[in-house]
């Protein structure tokens, strides 16, 4: 614990020791309303960095750090993605990129996204790129984005808010309804013939969950898959999901639902079911769960996540390394997600400048992952972009804490 409150004091004085620094060929700064202490070079592209820093929560007025010894959780994503998006920056310098950069904090006290927004001078940015936590903040930045023509980079919120008509917005984080889409599609290409049965709870959530496999099996290229949808009670017991197995062959769980309780019961009732051979599909959120618990022995859990660093890759190596000595603790996914979305993307803004809708898509500067950025028509009869979206999945089966990828 205390080594985790140092490292978090330490992370935000890094943060304010690097974000007014000027480097020879990256210009990073953080912004502040009163803009006459950076003046940006307008010879070079500039990028726009958002993250809910909450620096005004976490300091007074007189620059005292409000939280004694502790750190709030909240403060966490971030930082971290800022933290990673500086080691980017870091490189880009080394690579003797022109660059201007801004950072604003999205939490900030003395001006509101929409203040910053409005700013005539915020025209002048060529990316802008995004550590979004909630649809206000997306609805906002995607808004200024399409009416100032500038390309939006949404790099953690796996929701389109409702927008459409936006071509300026791209979806890094895969919505819940591309991670149907790829499921549907990992069970037809391996378990076509299998039985597969879908488990949910009542809820509007769960109703949508079921919406989007039933609308795939109306609108799928191949064969419609055969699935049996099963709703269980709050308290459903082991008895009830065993009367909707086959003991003969294989079944394939489909666990319907977000909530996290829902699926470890299910996985742990499966579990304790050895007469019985059963896989557990599951949903994104999946992947911060601890599932090397003995309560899962013996049970292959498979779930989508679109951002996978391999703990071989030698860059992944090097920043667990600087956190290690530096920090004492492991970089988070947003680390590696910050330094990812900042390096690749300011590389594509330098290579075709502000209009990037014809080349978003381009397998250029890959990091630590593949993306495959498409274009969204929510509307087939329209037929109107509304928005683009990364619809790259990687499948992770988990097993007795090994983890693995599987296609």
């Amino acid at each position: 614990m205390k080594k985790n409150i140092r490292y978090s004091l330490l992370w935000l004085s890094c943060f304010f020791a690097t974000a007014i620094s000027v480097r020879a060929q990256v210009d990073t700064t953080m912004h502040q309303p009163d803009t006459s202490r950076h003046q940006p070079d307008t010879s070079r592209f500039r990028l726009a960095i958002f993250a809910p820093l909450y620096l005004d929560s976490a300091f007074d007025a007189g620059g005292n750090y409000r939280y004694d010894k502790g750190f709030p959780k909240f403060i966490n994503p971030g930082l971290e993605f800022y933290e990673g998006a500086q080691m980017a920056l870091d490189t880009l310098s080394k690579e003797h990129v022109q660059l201007d950069v801004q950072v604003y904090d999205t939490r900030s006290a003395k001006e509101s996204l929409q203040q910053i927004l409005d700013d005539s001078a915020f025209g002048a940015v060529g990316l802008i790129i995004g550590q979004v936590s909630n649809s206000t903040d997306l609805q906002q930045l995607a808004a200024a984005a399409a009416k100032k023509n500038i390309p939006f980079i949404d790099a953690s919120y796996p929701n389109d808010g409702g927008i459409t008509n936006n071509p300026s917005l791209v979806i890094l984080n895969p919505t819940l309804r591309t991670h149907c889409e790829g499921i549907y599609r990992y069970l037809q290409r391996n378990y076509p013939t299998k039985s597969l049965v879908f488990f949910r709870k009542s809820g509007t959530q769960e109703d949508r969950l079921k919406g989007y496999f039933t609308d795939l099996d109306k609108r799928t290229a191949g064969v419609p898959l055969k699935i049996k949808y099963v709703q269980l009670d709050d308290n459903f017991s082991g008895a009830d999901v065993a009367a909707h197995l086959d003991s003969s062959t294989l079944t394939v769980c489909i666990a319907g639902s977000l909530d996290d309780g829902f699926g470890t019961r299910l996985c742990q009732l499966l579990a304790g079911m050895k007469s019985y051979q059963t896989k557990v599909i599951g949903m994104p959120t999946w992947d911060n769960l601890d599932w090397t618990k003995p309560e899962y022995a013996g049970e292959e859990i498979v779930y989508t996540t679109p951002f996978y660093s391999n703990p071989q890759d030698t860059l992944v190596k090097t920043i667990q390394q600087i956190f290690k000595t530096r920090f004492y603790s492991r970089p988070s996914d947003m680390v590696f997600r910050g330094y990812e979305t900042v390096y690749r993307f300011a590389h594509l803004l330098l290579l075709h400048g502000k209009d990037l809708s014809g080349s978003i898509g381009e397998k250029k500067f890959k990091v630590f992952n593949d993306f495959e950025i498409t274009p969204v028509f929510l509307n087939r009869q329209a037929m109107t972009l509304d928005y683009f979206e990364n619809k790259k999945l990687y499948f992770i089966k988990n097993m007795d804490g090994t983890v693995l990828l599987v296609n």
